[in-house]
């Protein structure tokens, strides 16, 4: 296997499905995220606060307590954008052989965060961007917070290993980067020998990946200062149903 580092953001907005076509995975900038989407940069670091109230992950099957999120699940569809009951989070062993097979209760997102325009405006973005690639069609949607600690030393973004996660399209916002070291990305060719590493460090840089075409995991971070964490969104969008559900 390749496993090669290069500079990965896309140049120019305009580029985005481009990229995404022709590797399957694409890197956008915070100022790019803003204008793609149509918002205010300053609208989305002003979230910052709500990853400070995390509940612990219960279902860690490492034995870890490095991990606290939060899930809520929604449909987009063009612009309209309706938050669905809320599901327990469910995934097949075959995409994550660690904690797969088993639905996982999380509390959900604040409302405070997803009735605002600001957020309806970037998942119905995101679902622009998944119809623009796969075709216009509704997208059953969840989003997770993460916080990635290093209280026990180590932290692990993906206990799992490298994995793809059974949808459509995979957006993974980095929020926060706080007295860490490591988090590096790497994204694999899902058929192929040939991958890429890098680290997302800008607060809303952008990793969003094409999931049938491409694995992806980031490596463990530890500490370089008390409190030590970092601070994901991860969104993902699937076609025809909610993993776990009957098609629709």
């Amino acid at each position: 296997m390749t496993l090669s580092f290069a500079p990965p953001a896309i140049a120019a907005p305009q580029d985005l499905d481009a990229t995404l076509r022709s590797q399957g995975y694409a890197v956008v900038r915070p100022q790019q995220v803003a204008a793609l989407a149509g918002l205010d940069l300053a609208a989305l670091l002003a979230w910052r606060p709500l990853w400070d109230d995390l509940p612990p992950d219960a279902y860690l099957r490492d034995g870890g307590r490095y991990r606290r999120r939060r899930h809520a699940c929604f449909v987009v569809e063009g612009a309209a954008v309706t938050l669905a009951p809320h599901r327990p989070h469910w995934q097949p062993v075959e995409y994550n052989a660690l904690h797969g097979g088993m639905q996982r209760h999380f509390d959900p997102m604040s409302a405070a965060l997803v009735v605002q325009p600001v957020w309806q405006q970037l998942l119905a973005w995101l679902g622009q961007v998944c119809s623009q690639l796969k075709g216009a069609q509704p997208w059953y949607t969840e989003a997770h917070q993460f916080r990635i600690d290093t209280t026990d030393g180590i932290g692990r973004p993906t206990p799992e290993g490298a994995h793809r996660d059974g949808v459509d399209l995979v957006a993974v916002f980095l929020v926060a980067r706080e007295g860490v070291k490591g988090g590096e990305t790497r994204v694999f060719d899902a058929t192929g020998p040939n991958g890429q590493r890098f680290t997302l460090s800008e607060p809303w840089s952008l990793l969003l990946l094409d999931d049938p075409r491409v694995i992806h995991e980031s490596t463990p971070i530890q500490p370089v200062a008390d409190g030590g964490h970092r601070d994901t969104l991860v969104v993902t969008l699937r076609a025809g149903n909610f993993q776990g559900e009957p098609a629709r």
